[in-house]
C-alpha cells in the first residue's frame, strides 16, 4: 500500500440544497469533507483530476470553468480560464508534459493550459455538426492523449461521438462514421444515436493507436485512431452493458476497468475487469451491491492495488487489496448527480 490517499468525487447537484460540490473522502477512517473554500456558492462539480506525480494538486471542472487546489482541496482558486459560464466536463493532465492541461467543455470545445493551469486559451474549434439533438449542450466527456503520440488529442462527446487531433489541437476530425456503421443498416434512431452517446475514453500504450470508448451502447475498441471500431461484445460477459467509464491501469496497459449499468437512471450496476486487453472480462467488485448507476472508477496512480467506484447516488466503495476485499462509504443524503470519482 502507497500513503496517505484521499478519494474525491464531483456532484452536480445535492438534493436540499442549491450547490453540488466536491467531497474527499479518507480511505483510511472514512471521513467525509466538502471542500468549499474559494468555491462559488453553486459549485456544480463535473470533473475532478488529482495531479499524477504531485497529489496536493487537484483540478476540478465547474459550471464556469476549472478550479485548483495545492493543499488537497483544502482551499481552491479559480483559474485564468478566457470564458466566463462555460461548463467544463472534463481535465486533462498531458502524460509527457505534467504542466501542460486540456479542458474539455460544453458547448463543445478543447481548451489548452501551459502554465500548470494559470492561464488558457481556446484551441481550434472542433467545427463537429450536431448529429443528434438533446435537451442539453453536446459535452467534451473524456479527453486522453497517448505519451508515445504527443501530438494526438481524442475526446468522446455526450452526445456526438468521438473526434481527434493529429497536431495538438490545431484541428479536428470526426471518428464517428464507423460507431454509427455499427449499429447495423436497420438500425432505429435510438440506436444509432446510443452509439453517440459517449461518456469515456481511454488509450493503450499496449497496442499501438488503440483507443477504448464506453458509449450507451456498450464497449468498443480502435486499433487504427479511431478510424474504425470493433464491438468489445461486453454483452458476452455482462448482463448490463450501458457504459460509463472506461480507464486503462497506469500500471499495466493490458488491464482496464469499465463500469457497466442498465440506464442513465437505475438502481443496478457494476465495475468489470479485463486482463487480457479487453478479450475477456470479469466482474470486480464482488459483494458490492450497486444502489444506483455506476458513473465512474479511479484507479490510483501510486498503487495498483487500489480501485475505487462511484455510483450517481453519491455511493462510493473501494478496494485497498486488489479486490479481494471491499468497503463501502457514502457522500451525504441527496448527492444524486455524483458524476466524477478520482483517487492520489
Amino acid at each position: 500500500m502507497t500513503d496517505q490517499s484521499y478519494v474525491y468525487a464531483g456532484v452536480g447537484w445535492w438534493r436540499g440544497g442549491t450547490r453540488g460540490g466536491v467531497f474527499r473522502l479518507d480511505v483510511g477512517d472514512g471521513e467525509c469533507t466538502q471542500l468549499t473554500n474559494g468555491l462559488p456558492d453553486e459549485a456544480h462539480v463535473q470533473a475532478v483530476t488529482v495531479h499524477p506525480e504531485n497529489p496536493e494538486i487537484v483540478y476540478i471542472g465547474t459550471q464556469d470553468g476549472p478550479y485548483r487546489s495545492t493543499d488537497r482541496g483544502e482551499r481552491w482558486e479559480r483559474l485564468g480560464f478566457p470564458d466566463r459560464e462555460v461548463q467544463v466536463w472534463s481535465i486533462l493532465v498531458d502524460p509527457k508534459n505534467p504542466r501542460t492541461l486540456y479542458a474539455g467543455t460544453s458547448p463543445v470545445a478543447v481548451y489548452r493550459s501551459e502554465d500548470d493551469g494559470d492561464n488558457w486559451r481556446r484551441l481550434a474549434d472542433p467545427q463537429k455538426p450536431a448529429s443528434v439533438r438533446m435537451p442539453f449542450a453536446c459535452r467534451v466527456m473524456r479527453l486522453a492523449k497517448d505519451p508515445g503520440h504527443p501530438a494526438e488529442i481524442y475526446a468522446v462527446l455526450e452526445v456526438n461521438g468521438v473526434m481527434r487531433s493529429l497536431d495538438d489541437g490545431a484541428s479536428w476530425q470526426d471518428c464517428s462514421e464507423d460507431l454509427i456503421r455499427l449499429a447495423g443498416p436497420a438500425a432505429s434512431p435510438r440506436d444509432r444515436e446510443g452509439m453517440l452517446d459517449g461518456h469515456a475514453l481511454s488509450l493503450s500504450a499496449a497496442g499501438p493507436s488503440t483507443v477504448f470508448v464506453a458509449v450507451r451502447k456498450g464497449l468498443f475498441r480502435s486499433a487504427d485512431r479511431g478510424e474504425s471500431w470493433q464491438d468489445m461484445e461486453i454483452g458476452r460477459f455482462s448482463p448490463v452493458r450501458y457504459g460509463r467509464d472506461i480507464r486503462v491501469s497506469p500500471h499495466d496497459p493490458r488491464v482496464l476497468y469499465a463500469c457497466l449499468s442498465p440506464a442513465a437512471q437505475s438502481t443496478d450496476g457494476a465495475l468489470y475487469r479485463s486482463q487480457d486487453f479487453g478479450q475477456n472480462w470479469q466482474r470486480f467488485d464482488h459483494g458490492v451491491k450497486a444502489e444506483a448507476t455506476m458513473m465512474g472508477v479511479a484507479l490510483h496512480p501510486r498503487d495498483p492495488d487500489q480501485v475505487y467506484g462511484v455510483t450517481r447516488c453519491g455511493q462510493v466503495f473501494g478496494t485497498r487489496d486488489g479486490g479481494r476485499s471491499w468497503r463501502e462509504y457514502r457522500l451525504p443524503p441527496g448527492c444524486d448527480d455524483t458524476y466524477a470519482i478520482t483517487c492520489g
